[in-house]
C-alpha cells in the first residue's frame, strides 16, 4: 500500500502557475504590492499574496514568442511562465509589463486607461495574450521580469502547484489596484511590515509567500533585490519530525531562505 501511495504522488499532476513580486523604491523603504484572495478562491483564500496563478492555454501560444521582448534563449515552458505572470499581474491588478511594437519604455497610464475593456475580457476569460498583443499592438517585457524563486508544492497536497516567481519593478504611472474578484483588497507595504502583521496574526500569509517576504525584507532596495535573481534553486518543502518527535515543514537549508523549520498543527 505504502508503494501504490508513493507511486500516486509520482504521478500526480503539477499545476504550473506563475507570480509577481511587483516592486517600488519609496523615501521610507522598498514597498512591494500584495492582493489579498477572494475567500471563494481555492487556493489561498483570505490571504495577502503575490498577483499570480495558473498558466493558461493561451500563455503556451507559440506564435506569442514574436510579440515578447527577452524571449531569447527560453525553451516554450519557459516562456509560457513569464508570459502568464506578465498576464496575471494585468488582471488582477491593472499593472501591463508591456510596450508598444518597437517602443523602449512602458506603454504610458493614458493607454493603459484606453486598453481596460481588455482587463474586463481576461478576468471573463474572453481573452488571450495573443489577441491582445496583435490588437493592441504590444510587446510583452519579457526582459523586465527577473527569475526569484521556483516552489513545488509538498507531496503531501491534494493540489499542487509548480510555481515560478518573478521580480518586477513598477511602471511609475501604472495605478496598481486588485480586480475585485479573485482579489478584494490590495496594498503597497514593506516588506518588514508585512512580517510584522503576519508575525501578529492581522494578516494571513502563506509560508512560501511569508518566505519570499523575508527574503525581500534583507535587500535595501529595487536595484539590490534584481541582484539576487537567477540564482534559483527549486524548493520543495518536505516534512521530517524533530528531536522531540514533532512533524516540521522544512525545506533543503541550501536554498537561500536560511534553515527553515515550520511546526506543523495537528499531523502526527
Amino acid at each position: 500500500m505504502a508503494e501504490q501511495d508513493k507511486q500516486d504522488k509520482q504521478e500526480q499532476k503539477l499545476i504550473d502557475a506563475a507570480t509577481v513580486l511587483i516592486v517600488r523604491d519609496r523615501p521610507d523603504g522598498m514597498e512591494v504590492f500584495m492582493v489579498v484572495r477572494h475567500h471563494q478562491i481555492d487556493f489561498a483564500s483570505g490571504a495577502l499574496v503575490f498577483p499570480g496563478g495558473k498558466v493558461d492555454l493561451g500563455d503556451r501560444d507559440p506564435l506569442l514568442r514574436d510579440y515578447c521582448v527577452g524571449a531569447e534563449g527560453l525553451d516554450d515552458k519557459q516562456l509560457a511562465f513569464k508570459v502568464a505572470a506578465i498576464r496575471e499581474s494585468y488582471e488582477e491588478c491593472g499593472v501591463l509589463l508591456a510596450r508598444n511594437k518597437g517602443s523602449h519604455a512602458y506603454i504610458s497610464a493614458e493607454e493603459l486607461l484606453k486598453l481596460e475593456p481588455w482587463r474586463d475580457k481576461f478576468n471573463s476569460g474572453l481573452a488571450n495574450m495573443l489577441e491582445f498583443a496583435q490588437a493592441a499592438n504590444l510587446e510583452f517585457a519579457l526582459d523586465e521580469l527577473g527569475h526569484y524563486a521556483h516552489w513545488i508544492t509538498p507531496d503531501m497536497m491534494p493540489k499542487r502547484f509548480d510555481t515560478h516567481f518573478y521580480l518586477a519593478r513598477a511602471p511609475e504611472d501604472h495605478l496598481a489596484i486588485h480586480d475585485g474578484s479573485e482579489s478584494v483588497d490590495s496594498v503597497w507595504i514593506r516588506p518588514d511590515d508585512a512580517i510584522a502583521e503576519a508575525d501578529a496574526g492581522t494578516k494571513t500569509i502563506i509560508f512560501p509567500t511569508l518566505l519570499n517576504v523575508q527574503m525581500l525584507a534583507t535587500r535595501s532596495g529595487v536595484a539590490d533585490a534584481f541582484e539576487k535573481c537567477g540564482d534559483v534553486k527549486t524548493v520543495e518543502p518536505f516534512v521530517q519530525k524533530n528531536a522531540d518527535g514533532e512533524p516540521e515543514l522544512c525545506i533543503q537549508p541550501d536554498a537561500g531562505y536560511g534553515d527553515i523549520r515550520e511546526p506543523i498543527k495537528g499531523m502526527k
